[in-house]
């Protein structure tokens, strides 16, 4: 976690990732240490692809080093084919997208340059089907192909900075203060928004077209867009308080449904998919984003109290389950993870809480015999390989550390932004005895939080060393350099 100090730092060095972020229709606070290219001084100044690049990986750093980031594998992992199976279907196939999912009870959602792409939580929990979320992505996903966001930037420019500018006094004003900080981020994001309400309209309505298209050809059911955009409204009827942040910045109007529906009925028919993986994602997402757990059981068992499809009703009992197991009932959870795997004894998800629930009971041999088996079939499968890793270090044994970092370090091999995957490959190797690996590893971890002095540090400790080979101090050397430019870029970003 990245001190109040240094967040108050990092704030003051990257205002300009929330102008971006605000004109790419966000409503999260996104800040960094990551020095962001410039976009130009007119709508047709475009990012260069490493520029963008550079842009979407300084983003997902930001807000790592806020903790906004839902990065639980088998969620954030199916959001993600999700999102790739639209954007491989979208009219630019071969741009570059990141999707990621953040832990905050708002319904919205945004796309950013680069090609960021982020669905808030409060979204998936509010969709009744796949399909609805789909939507959702397929939109984002336009407006990122129609450069809409760069057509905004030339509108709302000159609002944007003056609310920057305000935004700025009040957080040099606030002392670090994170409440503070927080309203005048939200204050400034929502006088640019309001600024270019009338001017996103068309932007909003070409988003719909282009995403109904998209989001027929990869295999979902259109009707999932217009069918959220009628929730919308009537979660907005029924609040009373004012629209849902994803109706502020996403104006939906009894029009533009019209226009949705009459776009829905020249797509083929697609049979509808019943989204048994998207019910059991969607309730861990619940299970393990509640803080209090005794409030996510009651919630699953008023659900499963409905009639229901089985596919929700599974999803429910596996959410139910893990609840149980958050609240220390480790006899109900495993009795309903057994049901079941009675039904689905080829299910990943379920296959995986078995082994965690072992796991935390203190039973970690039977999960590292569960989870060998697993990861002999699918290596290259993250979530499988992140709970044997844990399994096979909650012994502490060397022996079994040594095979936890070798598991670890074929994952980094295609993970290298995964700070989680960093930090426990870092206690495995150190476990297993090799320190210069895994002092490497805390320090990619902290990077990647959006903490390079931090990484920094941890580095330059290791470069003293006398016992570094020739390999590993050749290693470090150049890691530490690129990780020094980038900070003295960070601190004067007027040479990048």
């Amino acid at each position: 976690m990245i001190p109040v100090k240094q967040k108050h730092r990092i704030l003051n060095q990257f205002l300009i990732s929330i102008l971006i972020a605000s004109i790419s229709l966000s409503s999260v606070a996104q800040t960094g240490r990551v020095n962001l290219p410039e976009l130009g001084n007119s709508a047709s100044d475009v990012l260069s692809k490493s520029d963008e690049r550079e842009y979407a990986q300084g983003l997902i750093r930001q807000m790592r080093a806020y903790e906004l980031l839902n990065e639980d594998p088998l969620i954030n992992g199916f959001f993600s084919d999700m999102g790739y199976n639209l954007a491989a279907s979208s009219d630019q196939p071969e741009a570059a997208f990141t999707f990621v999912v953040l832990d905050q009870p708002v319904i919205n959602a945004f796309a950013a340059p680069g090609g960021v792409i982020a669905l808030y939580s409060g979204l998936i929990l509010l969709a009744d089907t796949q399909d609805e979320v789909a939507g959702v992505l397929s939109h984002e996903i336009a407006h990122i192909t129609q450069l809409h966001m760069y057509r905004a930037f030339e509108k709302g420019k000159t609002m944007n900075v003056l609310a920057m500018l305000a935004m700025l006094g009040l957080i040099l004003a606030s002392g670090g203060n994170g409440e503070v900080i927080q309203g005048a981020v939200m204050g400034a994001q929502a006088m640019a928004i309001q600024a270019q309400i009338n001017f996103t309209r068309h932007n909003e309505v070409e988003a719909d077209r282009v995403g109904i298209r998209t989001l027929s050809a990869a295999g979902y059911d259109p009707q999932g867009m217009a069918d959220f955009f009628e929730k919308m409204g009537q979660t907005s009827r029924a609040n009373g308080e004012g629209p849902p942040e994803f109706l502020r910045t996403h104006p939906v109007s009894v029009n533009r449904i019209a226009e949705a529906k009459s776009r829905i009925q020249n797509m083929p028919v697609v049979e509808a998919d019943e989204g048994r993986q998207f019910y059991i994602v969607q309730a861990r997402l619940r299970a393990l984003l509640e803080n209090d757990p005794k409030k996510a059981i009651a919630h699953f068992k008023t659900e499963l109290e409905k009639p229901l499809s089985e596919a929700r009703i599974n999803g429910n009992l596996y959410g139910l389950a893990i609840a149980y197991q958050r609240d220390a009932e480790y006899d109900e959870a495993e009795a309903i993870l057994s049901q079941l795997l009675e039904k689905e004894p080829s299910r990943l998800a379920f296959q995986l809480q078995m082994a965690n629930l072992h796991r935390k009971r203190g039973q970690p041999q039977q999960a590292i015999d569960s989870l060998a088996v697993l990861y002999q079939s699918f290596p290259g499968n993250q979530a499988i390989a992140l709970e044997y890793g844990k399994a096979l270090l909650a012994q502490r044994d060397p022996e079994q550390a040594v095979t936890a970092s070798e598991v670890l370090r074929q994952q980094l091999v295609t993970r290298k932004n995964d700070p989680a995957l960093y930090a426990l490959y870092a206690q495995a190797a150190n476990l297993a005895g090799d320190e210069v690996r895994s002092t490497e590893a805390i320090a990619e971890s902290y990077y990647q939080r959006g903490g390079t002095e931090e990484a920094i540090t941890q580095l330059e400790s290791l470069e003293k060393r006398e016992d570094l080979d020739y390999y590993e101090r050749a290693r470090v050397s150049a890691r530490l350099m690129e990780l020094r430019i980038e900070a003295s870029e960070s601190d004067n970003p007027a040479r990048s």
